[in-house]
């Protein structure tokens, strides 16, 4: 299987052009379920947005999931202020060190604005040394709006609201001669476009796959609902895609596929993962292992919501999570590669597609 890598990156600076901040991602869904209409892949939709698409193989039980997040990091404004400036609170989990200077689009009714999320101590010929003493939190930041007038009336009168979500520039740059990807919210819509790259690849073979598939791309992982009410309890395999972190302490890496163990919620699904494990192995496709202390993904939300499957977190290595993040092409190609190897796999337990089973059946630890 050789990946589409010219759709991929195409799909990929699609998906980064669109602004969706959780509970603002009613156009990054609109985008996905243009894309699945025209790959003819059906799917259906939850009252919020959540995608549920299928495609189908020979049997419909046990069957699996894949899932990725379509939603990001971004802001809200807290209050209008004197100066003619907007206090700020963070969406999704994310350090406000990472947003001074950022350059920023508000979202107001119809309308929308540009501007950048300073500190309150901005200017270096004012406060000097004061810059660097000011403590990097959320309190102290405010977004300077491009719309005259310098107070608050100003900010009425432009139809600025308390709760008008705020969009951080991408400022993404694709690299082909290295195979780096630079860019803010490459968590997830990296694992988006791989996921979208995945079915279209599947769609377009001759391959049957044994059981049915179904693509789920969720609106709210950022801020910890995720997968909780997008699966249905027949669903007895679920693999999430999204980063992994290339950091001091951690084995992730920017090549290849990295393989999460466990998050901060726990170990993944024993089977499953060495599944994934094995794949890897029988087709060549580079890999490690790693273990997340301060992370939680969508498989975390579709435990915690009481559904009772085997749950593992695939992941691309990313550089910098949560700031301006880099990826390799590497890891997204592996990642496609694994991700078609595993939907065209047996399942991994027949009696899996009963919610309840005799001992018998039930598998052991090797």
């Amino acid at each position: 299987m050789s990946p589409n890598t010219d759709y991929l990156l195409d799909t990929l600076q699609k998906l980064l052009a669109i602004a969706s901040p959780s509970g603002f991602t009613d156009q990054v869904v609109h985008f996905v379920c243009d894309e699945l209409a025209r790959l003819d892949i059906p799917f259906e939709l939850t009252r919020r947005g959540a995608i549920r698409a299928t495609l189908e193989g020979r049997q419909r039980s046990p069957d699996r999931a894949l899932v990725a997040h379509v939603d990001t990091l971004g802001a809200q404004v807290k209050s209008l202020k004197a100066n003619g400036r907007l206090e700020v609170v963070p969406v999704g989990h994310w350090n406000a060190r990472f947003a001074e200077g950022c350059r920023a689009t508000l979202f107001s009714g119809k309308r929308r604005y540009r501007g950048s999320l300073l500190p309150l101590k901005a200017s270096g010929h004012t406060f000097a040394a004061a810059n660097d003493a000011q403590e990097a939190n959320w309190q102290n930041i405010e977004m300077r709006v491009d719309v005259p007038g310098g107070d608050r009336q100003a900010l009425v009168n432009a139809g600025i609201h308390i709760g008008d979500f705020i969009a951080i520039d991408t400022m993404t740059e694709i690299d082909l001669d290295s195979g780096f990807i630079n860019s803010r919210h490459l968590d997830d819509k990296a694992g988006v476009a791989v996921l979208l790259t995945t079915a279209k690849a599947l769609k377009e073979s001759a391959e049957t796959l044994p059981v049915d598939l179904h693509l789920l791309f969720t609106i709210t992982e950022e801020v910890g609902s995720g997968a909780s009410s997008v699966l249905h309890q027949d669903v007895a395999e679920m693999v999430s895609i999204d980063n992994g972190t290339t950091a001091p302490g951690q084995n992730s890496s920017e090549y290849g596929v990295t393989i999460a163990m466990a998050d901060q919620t726990g170990p993944f699904d024993y089977h499953l993962t060495h599944h994934l494990i094995h794949l890897c192995h029988e087709h060549g496709i580079g890999h490690q292992r790693d273990i997340f202390r301060f992370y939680r993904s969508d498989s975390a939300s579709a435990i915690e919501a009481g559904n009772d499957l085997r749950t593992a977190l695939v992941c691309f290595g990313i550089d910098a999570s949560h700031y301006y993040e880099r990826i390799h092409l590497d890891a997204l190609t592996s990642l496609t590669r694994l991700l078609w190897h595993y939907a065209l796999s047996a399942p991994l337990f027949a009696d899996d597609n009963k919610l309840l089973t005799a001992r018998p059946d039930f598998p052991h630890m090797p």
